[in-house]
């Protein structure tokens, strides 16, 4: 065999072996691949604290499956928040049609519920705080929600998405001590000339290139590779691996 030729067939094995998890995610028939996006389930899944019992500040961070076969590779996150006495969540999340239409994807709602299905996924809490540490959380997450570089810019992949939103929000508030799933494609892009920065936890670094290639060792992630979006590794902290379509096993998405 050639020699030029080794690279690129190596790299076309590993991308098909990554592919084994969201073709597993398919098979497994958990996934709905029938229903109208606007027939979904939207209700809420009592996740989330109501805000008439715990009059603590909330802060939390949700991720679900994509509608239909995108779910078998990816998950979409969103920011939930309550101030200490206040009576309803404030949300953030992206969506990408509104850029597509020419305006800012970052969307942000008043006094629904925040842990509503996906159009039919089971939303997973990936992170919580309650009480003082999430109240000094929160104007520190709004300051960083304000400043979000691509509100006007989407990409489903490899970003900039709603996981890239929520990973730099995570990055600016590392108090938040967020793990993103390795579902979570467009985590990793850090924007078209910057290569390094923390892990979205705090907890460690990430060297990434356009959200395309890349590593990250983080104590929360663990060991994290990134090959065009789809991520790998071990999470020595959870005792967990991360695969692509898999998400975190044994662990969330």
């Amino acid at each position: 065999m050639r020699k030029w030729l080794r690279w690129p067939l190596r790299l076309l094995a590993l991308v098909a072996l990554l592919l084994l998890g969201p073709i597993g995610v398919l098979a497994s028939g958990k996934l709905d691949l029938d229903t109208p996006w606007h027939s979904r389930e939207r209700s809420a899944t009592g996740q989330a604290p109501d805000p008439a019992v715990e009059r603590r500040a909330v802060v939390q961070v949700y991720g679900a499956r994509i509608v239909r076969w995108r779910g078998a590779f990816g998950i979409h996150p969103w920011i939930a928040v309550k101030r200490a006495g206040a009576d309803t969540y404030t949300t953030w999340q992206i969506m990408g049609w509104r850029a597509r239409y020419g305006g800012n994807a970052l969307m942000q709602g008043y006094g629904d519920a925040p842990d509503t299905h996906w159009y039919g996924a089971y939303p997973q809490l990936l992170v919580e705080h309650r009480g003082p540490e999430a109240e000094a959380m929160i104007d520190r997450i709004e300051d960083a929600v304000a400043r979000y570089p691509w509100g006007r810019t989407y990409g489903l992949w490899p970003g900039p998405n709603s996981n890239t939103f929520v990973a730099w929000v995570a990055r600016e508030v590392p108090a938040l001590r967020l793990d993103l799933p390795p579902t979570a494609i467009g985590k990793d892009y850090l924007g078209p000339t910057q290569f390094l920065a923390h892990a979205p936890s705090g907890t460690g670094w990430q060297i990434s290139v356009l959200g395309l290639a890349g590593i990250t060792l983080a104590r929360d992630e663990g060991l994290e590779f990134n090959v065009l979006g789809l991520g790998f590794g071990v999470d020595l902290d959870d005792l967990a691996l991360r695969l692509p379509g898999v998400g975190k096993l044994p662990g969330p998405l």
